[in-house]
């Protein structure tokens, strides 16, 4: 699996989404970013758990 982001960058970037007030449901971050989902998964073990770590829900 390829991964262009660093743990921090996916961190980073949740909270960008957030802030920017954009979904963070698992569905539209997969369609509308799908490099930000893939590296997620593989940094953590879920979605949830990366939206946890971000300090934002």
């Amino acid at each position: 699996m390829e991964v262009n982001l660093t743990a921090e960058e996916v961190i980073t970037q949740i909270k960008q989404l957030d802030r920017n007030g954009e979904s963070l449901k698992k569905k539209q971050v997969k369609e509308s970013h799908p490099e930000l989902m893939r590296s997620a998964l593989y940094y953590y073990p879920s979605w949830q758990d990366a939206i946890e770590r971000s300090g934002v829900s």
